[in-house]
C-alpha cells in the first residue's frame, strides 16, 4: 500500500463565534481595547481537514488543531513530497522524517499540528486496512467506557442562565463540569470578584457531589493566579486550567508549590520533548495534550508513557476520535473532555458538523465503537458549506 495524494481543506467557523467575544479570559485579554476579542485573535479558520489517499482506495482522515491555516501550506510544500509514495504503515519513519526535515522552523505550533493530522490519517488507514479500530492497534481498550466532563459554560452575564446550563449537563449524566473564567488582571479586583461569582453560581447550582473545573485559557499572571486560587478554595475546584501562557513554566512551578487546587496545562505544548520538560519541572498535576497538535497518535502514545511513568494523569483536550482512541488504550487517561454538540458552536465543536460517527456521551460516558480505523466519515455537504477560501 502506498500514499498517492494528500488533500487539505480549511474550514471556517459555522458562524461568528459570539461566545468568544465577551467576558472571555485569553492570552490577549490585556488588550481589551484592541478590537473584537474573538475574531481579532482566533482568525478565520476553525479546523483543517486532511485526507490521505492510497492506491488501495482507502483514505485516512485527520485534522490540524490550533485554529490555523498555516498547516495547509506546510503540508503542500514540505510534507506531501515526503509522504507520497510511502507506506502509511511506516508511521514512525514518516514522523521522524517530517519532524527532522522541518526542525529548523518547526518543533512546535502549526508545523507539529500538520504532522499530527498526517499521522492521525495514517493510523486511520492502518485501522481500515486491518479491519480494526485504532485503539486495538494501540494495545486494545483498557476500559469499557470513559467518563466525560462537559466542557462549556462560558462566562455569561446572566448568572441564572449559567446555573441552568450547569444543571442541564448534570441532568444528562455528567459528574464533572468545566466552565470558563471571564476575567483577567486587566479587569482588576472587580474582575476577581466576578470570577468568583461564576464559580459560586455553578457550585450552588449543582451541589458538592459534582466536580467542577475552570479554565483561564492562558490569561492570568502569577500574582493574579495566586490570589484567585485562594479566593476559590471554598468552592473545591477539581483543577484550574492553563492559568499562564505555555512558555511561562516558572509561574506554573511557583503556583503549583502554593496552590491547594490541582493545576492543569498542556493543550498548547508539543512533542514528547516538550512534555518531558513539563514533567521534569513538575509544572502541573494534570496534563492535557491534544493528539492533533502534539504530533499525532505516534507521538501521543509516547507522551502518555512518559506521564504514566511519572504518575501524572492525562485528560486529552477534546473528545474527537483521534483523542478517544488514545484514551481508550492508555491506562493513565481516566477522563475525556466533552465538547457538547450545541449551537452556537465556538469552533471547538465544529467536528460534529464535519464528521459522522464521532462518539456521543450516554449518561456522561463515551462508549467505544468497533468500527475500523477512527470510525468516522466526512460529511461532504457540511464540508462544502464550511470551506474557507482566502480573499
Amino acid at each position: 500500500m502506498k500514499i498517492t495524494d494528500i488533500r487539505t481543506t480549511d474550514l471556517a467557523f459555522s458562524r461568528t463565534p459570539d461566545t468568544l467575544k465577551k467576558n472571555l479570559c485569553t492570552p490577549t485579554s490585556k488588550f481589551r481595547n484592541a478590537g473584537d476579542a474573538g475574531r481579532a485573535w482566533f482568525g478565520p479558520v476553525a479546523l483543517t481537514l486532511v485526507e490521505v489517499e492510497t492506491d488501495t482506495g482507502i483514505t485516512g482522515l485527520g485534522t490540524i488543531g490550533g485554529f490555523t491555516t498555516a498547516g495547509t501550506a506546510v503540508i503542500r510544500d514540505y510534507f506531501a513530497p515526503l509522504y507520497i509514495g510511502e507506506s502509511p504503515f511506516r508511521t514512525e519513519l514518516l514522523w521522524e522524517k517530517s519532524y527532522r526535515s522541518t526542525v529548523r522552523f518547526g518543533r512546535k505550533g502549526a508545523v507539529l499540528a500538520a504532522i499530527s493530522a498526517l499521522d492521525i490519517a495514517c493510523w486511520d488507514i492502518k485501522g481500515k486496512a486491518l479491519g480494526q479500530p485504532v485503539y486495538n492497534l494501540l494495545g486494545g481498550a483498557t476500559k469499557d467506557k470513559v467518563p466525560a466532563y462537559a466542557s462549556r459554560m462560558y462566562a455569561l452575564d446572566d448568572l441564572d442562565q449559567l446555573a441552568e446550563e450547569a444543571k442541564c449537563w448534570v441532568a444528562q449524566g455528567f459528574r464533572t463540569l468545566k466552565q470558563r473564567f471571564g476575567f483577567s488582571p486587566a479587569d482588576g479586583r472587580e474582575g476577581m470578584a466576578r470570577n468568583v461569582e461564576l464559580i459560586k453560581t455553578v457550585r450552588e447550582a449543582v451541589g458538592d457531589g459534582i466536580a467542577i473545573a475552570a479554565d483561564a485559557y492562558m490569561g492570568w499572571d502569577l500574582s493574579y493566579a495566586l490570589e484567585m486560587e485562594k479566593r476559590l478554595r471554598p468552592y473545591n475546584l477539581a483543577w484550574i486550567e492553563e492559568p499562564f501562557v505555555p512558555d511561562d513554566l516558572e509561574s506554573y512551578v511557583r503556583l503549583r508549590a502554593k496552590s491547594e487546587t490541582a493545576i492543569s496545562m498542556g493543550e498548547h505544548e508539543y512533542t514528547k520533548h516538550g512534555f518531558k520538560q513539563l514533567i521534569d519541572l513538575g509544572v502541573a498535576d494534570i496534563l492535557q495534550p491534544d493528539t492533533n497538535r502534539v504530533g499525532g497518535i505516534t507521538e501521543m502514545k509516547k507522551i502518555c508513557a512518559l506521564a504514566e511513568a511519572a504518575h501524572i494523569p492525562i485528560y486529552p483536550h477534546s473528545n474527537e476520535a483521534h483523542n478517544f482512541h488514545v484514551i481508550l488504550s492508555q491506562p493513565n487517561c481516566p477522563l475525556v473532555e466533552y465538547f457538547p454538540d450545541v449551537e452556537p458552536d465556538t469552533g471547538n465543536e465544529l467536528f460534529w458538523k464535519v464528521f459522522t460517527g464521532e462518539p456521543r456521551a450516554v449518561d456522561g460516558c463515551l462508549i467505544p465503537s468497533d468500527k475500523p480505523g477512527l470510525g468516522i466519515e466526512v460529511n461532504r455537504e457540511a464540508v462544502a458549506a464550511l470551506t474557507w477560501k482566502p480573499r
